[in-house]
């Protein structure tokens, strides 16, 4: 069963998605922010940025750490603890990490409370690349969760049985209905 609630998808003009994940992190503001938007929280759990220059109009680097993606781009957005977004060239396109007050403290949080994290991603492709991002950030969303809780991905141990997994439910997910007869 998955850690952190499903993502959603849009897909207009037949090749464009839009992918959206709510979770509630039980960690406050900052310490969500600096895994999101920091050089040196990102490897935790999603890839290496390098550079990362914090502010709108930097420039941007991610190099996955469990494959031999790498992408280059634009902050797109910036407003410090609240907004980081990346526009990166394919296959990943605008990714944005938009962070606001949770409804309070939870379990392993301290008192500033816990932090709602409203990620999207936005780029071009067919189904099956649909597929593969569903699948991929929400495995990297889980990630997310875990380093916040005080346990990093180590990348030389990954592989891909957790992201297959959960491919095969967001497949799932899109299968057609059968037809009702009556």
């Amino acid at each position: 069963m998955s850690e952190i609630p499903r993502g959603r998808s849009e897909t207009h003009d037949g090749d464009t998605h839009l992918l959206r994940y709510v979770i509630d992190l039980p960690h406050p503001r900052v310490a969500v922010w600096a895994a999101v938007a920091t050089p040196e929280g990102l490897p935790q759990w999603l890839c290496a940025a390098d550079p990362l220059e914090p502010r709108l109009g930097g420039r941007v680097v991610l190099r996955w750490l469990n494959s031999d993606t790498e992408v280059s781009g634009t902050v797109t957005a910036w407003d410090p603890e609240y907004v980081a977004e990346y526009t990166v060239g394919p296959p990943h396109g605008r990714i944005r990490f938009h962070l606001e007050p949770g409804p309070g403290p939870g379990p392993g949080s301290d008192a500033a409370g816990s932090t709602v994290l409203r990620f999207t991603a936005d780029f071009r492709g067919d189904r099956e690349a649909k597929l593969d991002m569903l699948a991929g950030w929400h495995d990297h969303l889980e990630r997310l969760a875990r380093a916040l809780d005080g346990h990093p991905t180590d990348w030389l141990d990954w592989t891909a049985d957790r992201w297959r997994a959960l491919r095969e439910l967001y497949e799932q997910d899109e299968a057609p209905w059968p037809k009702w007869v009556p």
